[in-house]
């Protein structure tokens, strides 16, 4: 089972010591996942940040107030980056700025942040348009979308300057007076680097392990064909023999929590009988991407959660799809129709 050794989690701009020389703070989000977590590890002259938010002024002024408070004062030598999303790079730039840290992050993960944070978009791009009218999205909605100018990643994240500290898979490093080898996950975000103390029951998990929620496994129009589940669910099964129930997880959103191998286990679980449940509805009638909604999800979707319902629904049927489960077997005003 899971158990959650922190009731609740720091105040804004405050923070809790989880282990000796390890502070887990957390900056807010202006979405339903309304918060990420950072933590900083003490390296003695200095703190190694893992993740940082979104850069906004709010923030920056949080930061600012954690540099001066639970900080200390002593400077970040050194920002780590889980994976490329804007709620744990946002900041990453500023404070290499603010405070003359290195960054280290895996390769694929800072080539796609810096190519996003590059890609300022006015206006949904063809390819975009037409990913969302093959997947089913409603006509007045996909109408809407066309005439906004889309979320950018240089909304919410600095610049990342020329120059990182490449992270690799088996990798150890040293921080906050543990050695830590490096264990990728990919699914939720292409090289998602994990951390796995060396020295005592200590995992940083970013999103690649999460207590109570599973990360959005989403196909975007960059790469249309793509199969994050099916690589979410190899990560899982490869991640699993590193796990024991004695670990503290520190993971990206939520509270740290103890029953690793339970929650590997239960990831695993929950998206092969979520791909059951969409096979046997595409044998009874086929379906466009945005038709599994009620299938895959079992609540209703709101727009400020569609776009990330509609990747997932695509991702699955994908999945679907490599493993000869489902098929497209026609279209509908323009939408792709699965069937078995």
């Amino acid at each position: 089972m899971i158990r959650t050794p922190f009731d609740t989690p720091p105040e804004e701009g405050a923070a809790i010591e989880v282990a000796p020389g390890i502070l887990w703070m957390r900056l807010p989000l202006p979405m339903r996942l309304d918060h990420v977590n950072v933590f900083a590890l003490d390296d003695g002259d200095g703190w190694t940040v893992i993740d940082t938010g979104f850069d906004s002024r709010r923030g920056r002024a949080i930061w600012e107030g954690l540099l001066a408070g639970p900080l200390g004062g002593r400077p970040v030598t050194r920002v780590i980056g889980t994976h490329h999303h804007p709620d744990h790079i946002g900041l990453a730039g500023w404070l290499m700025a603010r405070q003359g840290a290195s960054l280290a992050m895996t390769r694929t993960a800072w080539l796609m942040a810096r190519m996003l944070v590059l890609d300022d978009q006015p206006r949904p791009p063809a390819e975009s348009l037409d990913f969302w009218r093959r997947a089913g999205m409603p006509v007045e909605l996909l109408a809407k979308r066309a005439a906004e100018r889309p979320f950018n990643f240089a909304d919410v994240v600095h610049p990342l300057p020329l120059g990182f500290d490449r992270l690799s898979e088996g990798q150890v490093i040293r921080m906050g007076g543990r050695d830590w080898r490096i264990a990728m996950g990919h699914g939720h975000a292409p090289c998602h680097a994990t951390f796995w103390s060396q020295d005592d029951g200590l995992v940083i998990g970013g999103d690649q392990l999460l207590p109570s929620i599973s990360p959005n496994l989403g196909v975007y129009p960059t790469e249309p064909g793509a199969d994050p589940v099916g690589e979410w669910l190899d990560s899982c099964e490869r991640l699993l023999p590193l796990s024991r129930d004695d670990q503290l997880v520190l993971p990206g959103h939520k509270l740290p929590f103890v029953g690793l191998p339970f929650r590997l286990r239960q990831l695993i679980e929950n998206h092969r009988a979520a791909l059951d449940r969409l096979a046997a509805a595409l044998a009874e009638t086929p379906r466009s991407a945005v038709d599994c909604f009620d299938i895959l999800f079992r609540r209703r979707i709101g727009e400020g959660e569609f776009g990330l319902a509609l990747v997932e629904a695509v991702a699955h049927l994908n999945r679907l799809g490599r493993d000869g489960r489902a098929r497209p077997v026609g279209e509908r005003d323009g939408a792709v129709l699965w069937g078995a």
